[in-house]
C-alpha cells in the first residue's frame, strides 16, 4: 500500500505506474482515493474544531452561571448538546470513510522500480545472468515422474485416493533427498547469518490481507471453514505477520530470518504435462528467507538475497539463470522482483525454482510495521526470497544429475545429509 500523501501529491505518477503494470481498469481508484481522502480530512478538521469549542463553551457556561445569566447559559448548553450530536455523527462517518479509503488504497499497486523492464506478462521478463553450463546429455532424459518411479521414490496413485489431485507420497531415498536439501538449505542460510525459524502454518485474515493483494488471496489461499484462519501459501506470510503492529528497535535492524514451512496453494487452472507431476501441487515444503530493514538498505539486501539462492543451486551443481520480472508480471505489492530459474535438460530450457522480491514499505504500511527513527517512527521495508522449494528443485536435481544407467549422482555438499551416500540407484 502506497503512502496517501504521495498519491495526493503525485496522482499522475500513480496513474502512470498503473499503466506500466497494464492495470488501466484501476485508474478510477486514484480519483476515488483523492475524494475519500479530502472527505476524511474535512471531517477531521470539523471534528477537531468541535472538540476545541467544547472546552471554550464549557468555560463560558461556568462564567454565565456565576453571573446568574441562566437563559444565556442554557442557550450555550443547547449548543454544546447539538455539537455533541454532530461530533458523534462525524466520528461514525469518519470511521466509515477511513475504512473505504483503506480498502481503495489496498487495491492500488505499489510503485515499481525504475529498473523494472516494462512488459505485459512473464514472457517479457529480461534475462540477467547465467551460472554453470547448461548441458543436454546424449541419452534421452525421461519425464520426472518416470525417473521418480524407477527410483521407487513417489506414489501418486495412493495420494489421489487419500487426498485427490495435486498431492503425492515421497518414499525411500527420494524422501531422504527431499529432507536433505531442506536441511542443507537451512544450514546454508544460518551460515549466512540468518536466524532459523519455524512459524505458524495458519494465519488470520488480517495478516493475509496485509501480506498480499486481494486477487492473490483469492487465487492462492485455503480458508479453514468456520474459523478466522487460512493455511499459509509460504512462510513469508506468517513471518512478516509476526511483526504486525510493532515498533522495532532500529539497533536490531536488519532482521534476517530463514524459515521452514509446508505451503498450501490452490494452484487453479489447467497446466501442460511438464507442469503436472510435482511441478504444480497443492502442498509442498520450502525454505524461505525474509529481511526486514531500513529503507536505505533494501536494495542492497535484494541483490544479496537472490545471489544466495544462485549460490545454493550452483553448490548443488545445477545450472541456473536469473530473470528480472517485467512490470506486468509483478504482484501489486512488489517494487521489483527477480526469478531464479534452473536448467531442464529434458525440456532444453530453464524453469522457475524461486523468486526474490523487494516490497519496500507496502506490507509494512498494511500491517503497521515501524521502527524508531529521528523525527518519528518510520515504516520498515520487507523482502522475501525462496531459498529452495524441493518439489521443483527435485525436478531440476534429477534431470541434471541423472546418468545413462538411471542412477542419480549426489553432489558432495549433500552427502553429509544422506549418510555419505553418493548416488541413488533404480530399484528392481
Amino acid at each position: 500500500m502506497i503512502d496517501i500523501a504521495f498519491l495526493r501529491a503525485n496522482p499522475e505518477a500513480v496513474r502512470e505506474n498503473m499503466k506500466k503494470k497494464y492495470q488501466e481498469h484501476k485508474l478510477p481508484l486514484v480519483d476515488e482515493a483523492i475524494v475519500l481522502d479530502e472527505k476524511r480530512r474535512a471531517l477531521q478538521t470539523e471534528g477537531d474544531a468541535l472538540r476545541a469549542s467544547r472546552n471554550t463553551l464549557s468555560r463560558q457556561i461556568g462564567a454565565l452561571m456565576k453571573e446568574k445569566k441562566l437563559e444565556e447559559a442554557n442557550a450555550i448548553k443547547a449548543q454544546v448538546a447539538a455539537n455533541a450530536v454532530r461530533l458523534e455523527q462525524i466520528e461514525a462517518e469518519a470511521s466509515e470513510v477511513a475504512e473505504n479509503l483503506k480498502r481503495t488504497m489496498m487495491r492500488i499497486p505499489n510503485m515499481i522500480s525504475a529498473d523494472t523492464p516494462i512488459g505485459k506478462d512473464d514472457s517479457e521478463n529480461v534475462e540477467r545472468m547465467r551460472w554453470l553450463e547448461a548441458k543436454v546429455p546424449e541419452f534421452e532424459v525421461p519425464y520426472h515422474l518416470e525417473i521418480l518411479e524407477k527410483l521407487a521414490g513417489i506414489d501418486i496413485d495412493s495420494a489421489r485416493r487419500t487426498s485427490g489431485q495435486g498431492f503425492y507420497y515421497l518414499t525411500g531415498d527420494i524422501a531422504r533427498l527431499h529432507s536433505a536439501v531442506l536441511a542443507y538449505a537451512r544450514d546454508f542460510m544460518v551460515g549466512k547469518g540468518f536466524t532459523y525459524c519455524i512459524p505458524p502454518f495458519m494465519i488470520r485474515a488480517e495478516v493475509v490481507s496485509g501480506v498480499m493483494s486481494f486477487e492473490e488471496m483469492e487465487g492462492m489461499m485455503y480458508k479453514i471453514e468456520g474459523e478466522d484462519l487460512y493455511l499459509i501459501g509460504t512462510s513469508e506470510h506468517s513471518m512478516i505477520g509476526r511483526f504486525m503492529n510493532t515498533t522495532i528497535d532500529p539497533q536490531t535492524l536488519p532482521l534476517t530470518l530463514t524459515s521452514y514451512s509446508p505451503c498450501f496453494r490452490k494452484e487453479k487452472g489447467a497446466h501442460g504435462i511438464e507442469e503436472r507431476g510435482i511441478y504444480r501441487i497443492h502442498q509442498f515444503e520450502k525454505q524461505e528467507m525474509i529481511v526486514i530493514c531500513k529503507p536505505e538498505e533494501s536494495e542492497d539486501w535484494y541483490e544479496k538475497m537472490w545471489n544466495y539462492t544462485v549460490e545454493l543451486f550452483v553448490s548443488m551443481e545445477i545450472p541456473v539463470r536469473t530473470l528480472e520480472c517485467c512490470s506486468g508480471d509483478l504482484a501489486d505489492l512488489k517494487y521489483r522482483s527477480v526469478d531464479v530459474e534452473a536448467w531442464s535438460p529434458r525440456q532444453k530450457k530453464y524453469f522457475e525454482v524461486g523468486s526474490c522480491s523487494n516490497l519496500t514499505d507496502a506490507q509494512a504500511r498494511r500491517l503497521g510495521i515501524r521502527y524508531k527513527a529521528e523525527g518519528g517512527n518510520k515504516f520498515a521495508h520487507t523482502l522475501n526470497n525462496t531459498v529452495v522449494a524441493p518439489p521443483r528443485m527435485l525436478i531440476a536435481f534429477l534431470e541434471n544429475h541423472l546418468r545413462a544407467d538411471g542412477s542419480v549422482y549426489i553432489p558432495e555438499v549433500l552427502r553429509p545429509y544422506l549418510g555419505g551416500q553418493k548416488e541413488i540407484v533404480p530399484k528392481k
